[in-house]
């Protein structure tokens, strides 16, 4: 059986075509998962705060951590989500690109909350089990409980405990999205 020269090189170039695009799917994929995956990391042992200086874990309220592609070394540590928050909406507006933000996810945690000459203050988890994704969390905003810089955005993951937390201590849920025109 003899093939036509001409089917023979439609067929090869064919071939040759899928091979680089199956290589070069490859290969973009193999870079994919070498990229330093984004995770967050404990802030307890004397972990200070980016914006403030303060020691974290010797304060009330949410902890929360910001990683930006450009950065090779650990997440920025805060501790409050305003300042988080704050920081973040002023890195937007510079164009850097958010790669992973973290945030204590009350839900997952057993918290306590303490009152202080009046004020109700929520207990701060600093382990890296504690935290979550913080774009994927609702948050209890403008509620009688404080935090580390006062008043504070409050995290969970299930949104039914933080309607239920809202009812309690006053305050409205609102997503990630929400939180830079709260600021």
């Amino acid at each position: 059986m003899s093939c036509p020269r001409r089917h023979v090189l439609v067929g090869a170039g064919t071939l040759a075509t899928a091979a680089t695009v199956g290589l070069a799917g490859c290969l973009e994929d193999d870079e994919t998962t070498t990229e330093e995956s984004a995770e967050p990391i404990a802030l307890d042992d004397g972990a200070t705060c980016d914006a403030c200086g303060m020691v974290i874990a010797d304060h009330h309220g949410p902890a929360g951590q910001l990683l930006y592609a450009d950065e090779d070394e650990g997440p920025a540590a805060f501790d409050s989500l305003r300042e988080l928050v704050a920081v973040h909406e002023e890195r937007e507006v510079r164009g850097d690109e958010h790669r992973a933000a973290f945030a204590t996810d009350y839900s997952s945690v057993d918290y306590r909350l303490e009152e202080r000459e009046g004020t109700q203050y929520i207990s701060t988890h600093a382990e890296v089990s504690a935290f979550a994704d913080a774009t994927e969390l609702v948050y209890v905003v403008d509620s009688a409980v404080e935090g580390a810089m006062g008043e504070e955005f409050l995290p969970f993951s299930d949104r039914e405990e933080a309607s239920a937390f809202a009812d309690e201590h006053g305050g409205a849920v609102s997503s990630w999205e929400e939180l830079g025109a709260l600021e």
